[in-house]
């Protein structure tokens, strides 16, 4: 029996899911397959079983036509390829013709690291904002991810740790709150009207859960305030791992902080802790 396009994108979605890859994981893949269907579709391709190599690589060739970078290219083949590993396995194919794809080559940006000037000037640009004061000293003081930090609800806020839920395939765990991550959230917490029916820590004027994009939104004001070009909100997070990293502290220590499951992937802040635009920071500015 044959399987038609759109009926594996189905099958492959529900089986990422079943795996419970991370939600942004899903939609990501979701779409470049999603994309790659429309695409053969097209050319009049409806059964998986039929496509060619060569049909890939076409595709591959309109993405760089419709300007779409390397790097975005590269990550369409992943799901490519992650889509075609799942049809092989479930015998859907019995030929995967996305094997010998390769990845074209692009340079990859090492993480952005604030400097100690553009550390400060951040603090310093949103104190007046006790809310967003609060949100900046948890990302630089525990290295949050931006979707636990939207995801903290008040009873996540211990006497001196903050728990952090399980989510999207990361572990729970416990981090420490130092005094300056400990007294912002005490002054949020004072003004955080209590007659909010949300359980989220981090809320809205009228009580509404603070989103992720609301958090980006006021996060990248204050870097426009702070004279701070080209920052993320997740590099306040590449900050934390790189300066603790320059403080002396453990990387097992840093990897259990941050909820890295590889401690690969904190060792490899170690060649950009480097560069002379890093500055030391004490670790009680940390």
């Amino acid at each position: 029996m044959t399987l038609d396009l759109k009926t594996a994108h189905k099958q492959f979605v529900e089986y990422l899911t079943s795996r419970r890859r991370a939600h942004a994981t899903i939609v990501a893949y979701s779409k470049d397959i999603e994309q790659l269907v429309a695409f053969l579709g097209n050319t009049g391709k409806k059964d998986i079983t039929t496509i060619t190599k060569e049909e890939l690589e076409a595709f591959l060739k309109k993405l760089a036509v419709d300007s779409y970078t390397p790097k975005s290219v590269s990550r369409k083949i992943n799901s490519m390829k992650t889509f075609y590993r799942f049809l092989k396995t479930s015998g859907s194919i019995t030929v995967d013709p996305a094997t010998d794809i390769e990845h074209p080559k692009y340079d990859v940006k090492p993480p952005r690291i604030l400097s100690k000037l553009e550390y400060r000037a951040l603090r310093d640009a949103c104190r007046g904002d006790i809310r967003t004061h609060a949100i900046v000293e948890l990302f630089l003081q525990t290295g949050l991810r931006i979707g636990e930090l939207a995801n903290l609800g008040i009873a996540d806020v211990k006497d001196t740790e903050l728990h952090i839920a399980a989510q999207e395939g990361h572990e729970e765990r416990m981090v420490p709150l130092n005094r300056a991550a400990k007294e912002a959230l005490d002054s949020w917490l004072k003004v955080r009207s209590s007659e909010a029916k949300s359980p989220s820590l981090f809320i809205t004027k009228t009580g509404r859960p603070l989103l992720i994009r609301n958090i980006r939104t006021a996060i990248d004001r204050y870097f426009k305030v702070a004279g701070i070009e080209d920052a993320k909100v997740n590099d306040l997070r590449h900050t934390f791992i790189a300066h603790h990293l320059m403080a002396g502290t453990a990387i097992t220590t840093i990897s259990k902080l941050v909820g890295h499951k590889r401690l690969s992937t904190t060792e490899k802040y170690l060649e950009f802790i480097t560069d002379k635009h890093v500055e030391h920071v004490k670790l009680d500015e940390l």
